[in-house]
């Protein structure tokens, strides 16, 4: 493993956008782990909740729901499961970042911006007919029209995101790049962040 001149890199990306595909090869490039779904087995243990509510909850709150959490956590016995499970996930992050790693999604870089961690923080886009073509290349999504997977799944992550950080996702200010991955490719991607982070690099 290379010495990096930024160890820790966080990926937050709009949906289909090839945020794990660009992790991988980041992945593979830096000779580091790439974390994305491996965050509900080890969320699991910290929380009590099931893989499977994490899943559901772990990074999309429909409107509705943000709604209902903020209301309900003016009561003081109110608990609600969104909360629990990020404060879960993010005990779970700052773990895994004491070694040089890649933190796909969960409000990854605000996170350790909080906590004082240096990171390099990416944001992934790509054009609506870009991401609607990928998301009916994924299994996720078989039976699914594509444009409804991508709209309803844009909706539930910005509005978590706005929900755990009061950030919209994508404001250029909170990111160290933004990356157009219909228009630059994903390996490309992966290969400009790969040498802006290796040391040396300026």
């Amino acid at each position: 493993m290379e010495k990096l001149k930024y160890p820790v890199i966080t990926i937050s990306r709009e949906y289909a956008a090839y945020g794990r595909t660009v992790a991988r090869r980041l992945a593979q490039l830096l000779d580091i782990p790439f974390y994305d779904k491996d965050f509900v087995k080890e969320t699991a243990k910290h929380s009590g909740y099931s893989e499977e509510e994490i899943e559901r909850e772990g990074e999309s709150m429909s409107p509705a729901s943000r709604f209902m959490n903020s209301l309900m956590n003016n009561s003081m016995e109110y608990s609600s499961s969104y909360d629990s499970i990020f404060h879960a996930q993010k005990e779970v992050l700052l773990q895994l970042t004491k070694k040089p790693c890649i933190i796909v999604g969960r409000c990854g870089g605000y996170v350790l911006r909080q906590a004082g961690i240096p990171s390099f923080n990416v944001f992934l886009y790509a054009d609506k007919e870009v991401r609607i073509k990928r998301a009916g290349e994924l299994e996720e999504n078989k039976g699914i029209n594509p444009k409804k997977a991508v709209e309803k799944h844009d909706t539930m992550r910005e509005t978590y995101y706005r929900q755990y950080t009061h950030h919209a996702l994508g404001d250029y200010h909170n990111y160290d790049i933004c990356l157009n991955t219909g228009e630059v490719g994903p390996e490309r991607c992966a290969d400009i962040i790969a040498s802006i982070v290796r040391m040396g690099i300026e």
